[in-house]
Order: C-alpha cells, then sequence, then structure tokens
C-alpha cells in the first residue's frame, strides 16, 4: 500500500537541461556520493530529483538540507516503478535520466549524451551511458574494471585519472539506467509499468512500450560513463517475478526481446531494424507464455 507522498520541487535561477530522477531506499552514503559527482563533473545545469523511500537512515534529513534538490518522500518503500512515476509533476525540463543511487557519473558524462541528442535530430529515441564495473558479470554492455566495490574501497582519484582510457565502442539496446528519453517519450508510454513493481523487468517493459510506439534507436553512447558500485539496493529488495510478467504481457521472453529486437551489447550500427524471429523460437515463446499463465 502507497502511503501519503510529499513532494518539493527546489527553485532554480538557471535553466536546467535534464531531469535526473535518482530512487533511493536508505542508501545515504552512496546517494551522497552520486549528487557530489554530478555536481562535479557535470558540463551542463541539470535539475535532480531524489525519490525517497522510506529515509530512516538519515536520506530524509540530507536531501531536505541540500539547496538545489526537489524530492518525493514515501514513509515506506514504493519500489522503482511508483518512485519514479511520482516525480513526474516534479519535472521542468524536456529530457528524463534516470540514475541509480549507486553510481558515480564521470566528467563530461552529460555533454557527450547532449551531442549525441543534437546528432539524432529526433525525439524517437532512449539513450543509455556506459557503466564501468568492478567485477564481470558477462554483461557485454559494461566496461570491467576494479575501482572499489564499496564506499570503503573506492578509488575515486585513480578512476578520474584511467575513466578516459577505457574504451568501448557505442553499443545497441539502451534499456537500464543512466538512461535518457524526452519527457514526451516517457508522457506517451504511461511511465513506468506498475504491474512489475518493485521493479524487475521494468527496464526492457519501458523499452518494449517505446518500441511499439515505433523507437528504433536505442544507443550507448561508449563515450559518457558512469562507475557502478552494483546492486546496493536491489540486492535487499524482495523480487518480483517480473520475467513471468514479461512473458504473459508480451508474448515472449525477456531474453527474447532484449536479443532479438534490442541487439543489445552489440556494436551500434543505426536504427534498429524490424526482428525476424524464427519459427522455432516463436514457439518457444508461445509455449513459455501459456505455461506460465497456467502455473
Amino acid at each position: 500500500m502507497i502511503s501519503v507522498l510529499k513532494s518539493f520541487r527546489a527553485v532554480s535561477s538557471e535553466k536546467n537541461l535534464f531531469s535526473i530522477l535518482i530512487p533511493t531506499w536508505n542508501n545515504l552514503d552512496y546517494l551522497k556520493l552520486c549528487i557530489d559527482s554530478i555536481r562535479k563533473n557535470s558540463d551542463l545545469k541539470h535539475q535532480i530529483i531524489v525519490m525517497i523511500n522510506e529515509g530512516s537512515d538519515g536520506t530524509d534529513e540530507w536531501v531536505k538540507s541540500q539547496k538545489g534538490l526537489s524530492y518525493v518522500y514515501s514513509p515506506t518503500n514504493i519500489g522503482i516503478c511508483y518512485g519514479l512515476n511520482s516525480c513526474r509533476p516534479l519535472m521542468e525540463t524536456n529530457y528524463m535520466l534516470y540514475a541509480n543511487d549507486d553510481m558515480y557519473f564521470l566528467p563530461h558524462w552529460d555533454k557527450t549524451l547532449m551531442e549525441e541528442v543534437n546528432k539524432i535530430g529526433h525525439e524517437m529515441y532512449m539513450l543509455s551511458s556506459t557503466m564501468i564495473e568492478p567485477f564481470d558479470t558477462q554483461n557485454p554492455c559494461v566496461i570491467v574494471s576494479d575501482f572499489g566495490d564499496s564506499i570503503e574501497t573506492f578509488q575515486e582519484n585513480n578512476l578520474l585519472k584511467k575513466y578516459e582510457k577505457l574504451d568501448k565502442p557505442d553499443w545497441s539496446g539502451s534499456t537500464w539506467p543512466p538512461n535518457l528519453l524526452p519527457v514526451k517519450l516517457w508522457d506517451l508510454v504511461g511511465g513506468m509499468s506498475t504491474e512489475f513493481s518493485p521493479g524487475m523487468y521494468s527496464d526492457p517493459d519501458l523499452s518494449k512500450k517505446l518500441w511499439d510506439l515505433g523507437v528504433r534507436y536505442f544507443k550507448g553512447v561508449g563515450k559518457s560513463k558512469v562507475y557502478h558500485f552494483g546492486s546496493k539496493s536491489t540486492g535487499r529488495v524482495k523480487r518480483n517475478p517480473g520475467h513471468k510478467t514479461f512473458l504473459v504481457k508480451w508474448g515472449m521472453t525477456g531474453n527474447s526481446f532484449i536479443t532479438n529486437f534490442l541487439k543489445r551489447g552489440e556494436i551500434f550500427t543505426g536504427p534498429l531494424p524490424e526482428p525476424e524471429i524464427s519459427f522455432s523460437q516463436n514457439s518457444i515463446n508461445k509455449f513459455k507464455r501459456v505455461w506460465k499463465c497456467l502455473t
């Protein structure tokens, strides 16, 4: 059950470019580092909106004490889907960027994203920055390089010296944070789908809704980088069966959509083509959908 939400929009004397949405759940030290990195390492000015879930570790008090932060506060943890949607009334720019609170934004992350937006020349896109992670999860979209897996072991200065040499070609299949899209698209598809609450598989679901709207430009930008400590909040949450919800909703597995439609992790070559789904894969998807509906 969602409790009464409280919100506050900070007044800015400057024109902001992105509305950066950061959901957080009792993760104050990482949130502080995340916001500090945005403030230090951004080339442009942005609106920051923090979605505070519980905030019983001091997050609530800290966010309210910070000049320039907008926020939504819930006394209970309402998850990613309801949390991001609750931030919509506070957004004041034409672009929204969803970020995790355990990310450190590296210099020029925003300038390179905006350069990409200007090159595209239309509003039918989703872009992602490229994550650097300290461990290898076999994710083809990630740069693996260890600069610490916690606040205590974080090698910030070393990372700032070396991150530019960590090359990653632009990749296809933008679907997870930090991702950027026009607020117009967010509104057209209705934001996050709350049937995926608290959030597992809500990212590919958002991309699938954009796909059905006609978006074919899903690009991960190699030069826009963030360091990601990895699942500092999701590792504590009770996970929803998102894979089943996705399958029943869309008639295909999340992996099938990510692989056959988004081509996630492949080198980016331009707008994505219409997928060619084999008869066997289509049959497997149908069988799994029926099976999940019966179980």
